[in-house]
């Protein structure tokens, strides 16, 4: 089996993570993935989500019963990038979401017309200002970019300042050479062979043998601010964080706010005022969980959102698996909250396990080791179960 990357799922001689920024924006980057773009290697939207923390990536073909791409298409500061678009970017309300379609262009058309309410938000398109880099896959016309290229470019253009998102452009060069150079070395006939079926829980296996090499974490933010409080500094700042590991070793942080502290901020993560007010200094506090964390390890959580947090406090992109994304894929649908995730895997009514630490996160940490005990379950059945050799 190929080692690969539990961030950006290549395999690692041809990871892109090191190349990829981490570019904070006024614009909310929505990637709407058909999920057949999904298995393509070489696609850019997962590329694109990574570079961005103000972003989502959902996948589907037909939103129209989705809250939240209901609430944001009916959203007057929403756009969707489209090829074609009659709007100009800096016409109209500011643009404060912007909704991408990845798929090939017959699959673009297909969704958009699948989904009406999609199809009636304003749409805006771009000038590339020079001509896509996709060497790798053909498109129907020269305005037709990769999807990071078009969101470069149109970020750029929203946020005038074309050349900061030139960055996310880095990774993609490098994945569109490294390809370039594989497919040149493998010109000569290609002789078929029977391989094990894939599994979306491959990239669990490694990890069946040590587990204790895993690091469960779950945080929770100082945010919730409207826009317009006037609230200096970033919309979310880490002021909890919890972690453990299979052997039973536990880590817990209370991160006192260098900005106000939000309305309901404390209510929301269940803990007491006072102790977040009263917490440790963001780097004290990290460099105990770099410490913590030691090498060699992988950081685990449902979703991004912790792993973005301390990015941006400065702990970089370690090794990373999103427990939510491999739910996801198992299932072949979203599992909703983790709890339901839980529900899904284990086809019941699981009990609510103990919290692994204070707060709304401790009790995420309870149910992430149930999901990912699961999910390393059904790996180890899921590798005997592909093709007859």
């Amino acid at each position: 089996m190929r080692d690969v990357c539990f961030r950006c799922w290549r395999p690692r001689p041809v990871c892109y993570c090191a190349l990829l920024p981490s570019l904070p924006t006024r614009t909310r980057v929505v990637l709407l993935q058909h999920p057949r773009e999904r298995r393509v290697g070489i696609g850019t939207a997962r590329m694109t989500h990574l570079a961005l923390p103000n972003s989502e990536l959902h996948e589907g073909v037909v939103f129209e019963d989705d809250a939240r791409i209901r609430a944001l298409a009916a959203d007057p500061t929403t756009a969707v990038l489209f090829p074609g678009g009659d709007a100009d970017p800096a016409a109209g309300p500011p643009v404060r979401s912007l909704l991408v379609v990845d798929g090939t262009w017959w699959q673009a058309r297909k969704m958009l017309a699948l989904n009406p309410r999609l199809a009636s938000v304003r749409r805006i398109g771009i000038t590339p200002r020079a001509p896509g880099n996709y060497r790798i896959r053909r498109e129907p016309r020269p305005e037709c970019l990769a999807t990071v290229e078009a969101v470069a470019s149109a970020l750029g253009a929203l946020e005038g300042e074309p050349a900061r998102f030139d960055a996310m452009l880095r990774a993609f060069a490098f994945m569109v050479d490294r390809q370039i150079e594989h497919q040149a070395r493998s010109d000569g006939p290609r002789r078929r062979r029977r391989t094990q079926a894939a599994s979306p829980l491959d990239p669990l296996r490694p990890h069946r043998a040590a587990p204790e090499k895993v690091v469960l974490v779950d945080g929770g933010a100082n945010s919730g601010w409207p826009a317009d409080a006037g609230a200096a500094g970033p919309r979310s700042e880490l002021v909890h964080l919890v972690a453990c590991r299979a052997s039973g070793e536990r880590f817990e942080a209370f991160l006192r706010p260098r900005w106000p502290l939000g309305p309901s901020v404390a209510h929301q993560l269940e803990l007491p005022e006072r102790r977040l007010l009263d917490g440790e200094e963001a780097g004290a506090a990290v460099a105990r969980f770099r410490e913590f964390v030691g090498p060699g390890s992988v950081l685990s959580a449902w979703g991004s959102f912790t792993l973005d947090l301390l990015a941006q406090e400065g702990l970089g992109r370690p090794p990373f698996l999103d427990v939510r994304d491999l739910c996801a894929r198992y299932l072949r649908r979203r599992p909703g909250g983790i709890a339901n995730g839980a529900q899904a895997l284990l086809a019941g009514e699981p009990a609510e396990p103990p919290p692994r630490g204070s707060g709304r996160a401790g009790r995420t940490l309870g149910w992430l080791e149930v999901v990912l005990a699961r999910l390393l379950h059904l790996a180890g059945e899921d590798h005997g179960a592909g093709l007859p050799g």
